[in-house]
């Protein structure tokens, strides 16, 4: 038996991050041609965009009660190949039906492949004399930057949507085959349980990724009206208060290992947590714009490393299988950032949308408040995170 974390593990485990957040930002450059080429008015076009999220959270809950039984490797492998053979698919649906079956199965693709990427990520880290989770997730956000910007260059040269989702499939599908042989192989196990209700510490740490998550959503889709609304910004550089927190979430990733391993899970789910609040009190509170930008930046280093350390207490709790527990954590992150745009718009409509984002770092509060429940007992805990509910054979 041989450690899970190796070059070759850890290259695979990339690659899934990678091809997830490429996917996902490969088919947003091509809505307003979906929108122009079915002639559907906005309603419409809300509606198909849900389709995607059900497909998501649907195939979500499949993917914890397969990786339960046979592993995560089978569903990174179907996930990866499935996001390839669907995106050319919506470059070319003709009917609002055949657009929305498509984006259903792009998005079970996709949140399988989530699911079973973070429970492969776990199953690494544990083999690791260091944390590896933020790294990780700093690839979806680097596959998700590449993912744009190739789209976008291709779209901006007239390649046509066809081609430019073409050229991306053979990108993925090259991406997964490298990945293949270096998955983790897991022997299934016929006695593991499929389903497991989350209860207790998972509840907490479902809950707490529900928060992060609909915090990033909000600022996708509110930030740039917070900006030009208030006369900070015009319209035009509405977008760039989005782009710093990205930039932000991302740096703080690719080096949030070294930080974890230098000062431990509870700072940074503490003073992430702080740090993010503190950004969301500068940007409210600031009467210049370039303080205001500060703010999203702030607000993208506290986060960045709040969900990968979830995802590491989720592998190493006890309380249900760690696949099942990586599965609901994801399930209900994704549901905060589905929820997300609209509570605050809900918010906004009674209390004004800065009232809003007042709401939102006071949500984010729960972070930090919870950080010692959520690491007490944390070396016991990671002693006893060699107990799986499957073995793994590398």
């Amino acid at each position: 038996m041989q450690s899970t974390d190796r070059p070759e593990t850890r290259l695979a485990t990339r690659l899934a991050f990678l091809v997830a957040g490429f996917a996902l930002a490969c088919w947003a450059p091509l809505v307003p041609f979906a929108k122009a080429r079915l002639g559907v008015d906005d309603g419409v076009l809300g509606m198909l965009l849900l389709c995607l999220g059900s497909g998501s959270v649907a195939a979500m809950i499949a993917t914890g009660m397969l990786s339960a039984r046979y592993g995560s490797k089978p569903i990174i492998i179907a996930g990866g190949f499935g996001l390839a053979l669907i995106l050319p698919t919506l470059a070319v649906a003709s009917a609002p039906l055949t657009l929305g079956i498509a984006l259903a199965a792009f998005g079970a693709c996709l949140g399988s492949l989530d699911v079973a990427m973070n429970i492969h990520a776990v199953e690494v880290e544990k083999g690791a004399a260091k944390p590896l989770m933020s790294g990780f997730h700093a690839l979806f956000s680097i596959g998700g930057f590449i993912g744009s910007l190739v789209v976008t260059l291709l779209l901006s040269v007239k390649a046509g949507p066809l081609a430019a989702t073409l050229l991306c499939s053979a990108l993925m599908v090259v991406a997964t085959l490298v990945a293949w042989p270096r998955l983790l192989r897991t022997v299934p196990s016929a006695d593991a349980p499929l389903f497991v209700m989350p209860r207790g510490f998972v509840m907490l740490l479902a809950a707490l990724a529900a928060i992060t998550f609909l915090v990033e959503g909000a600022i996708l889709d509110w930030s740039a009206l917070l900006l030009t609304t208030e006369g900070r910004l015009d319209a035009s550089h509405g977008g760039l208060g989005y782009m710093l927190f990205a930039i932000a979430m991302t740096a703080g990733r690719l080096g949030g290992d070294a930080v974890t391993a230098r000062f431990g899970d509870r700072a940074i789910l503490l003073w992430g947590g702080i740090v993010a609040v503190a950004g969301f009190a500068v940007l409210l509170l600031s009467p210049f714009a370039i303080l205001a930008m500060a703010g999203f930046l702030f607000i993208g280093f506290g986060a960045s490393n709040i969900v990968p350390v979830l995802f590491r207490k989720g592998g190493a709790q006890k309380d249900m299988p760690a696949g099942l527990a990586v599965a609901a954590i994801t399930m209900t992150g994704y549901a905060g950032v589905l929820a997300g745009p609209a509570g605050v718009g809900f918010a906004a409509d009674r209390l004004s949308l800065p009232g809003a984002f007042w709401l939102l770092a006071l949500l984010l509060c729960v972070a930090p408040l919870c950080a010692g429940i959520v690491t007490r007992n944390q070396e016991q805990g990671e002693a006893d995170a060699d107990r799986s509910y499957s073995s793994v054979d590398v």
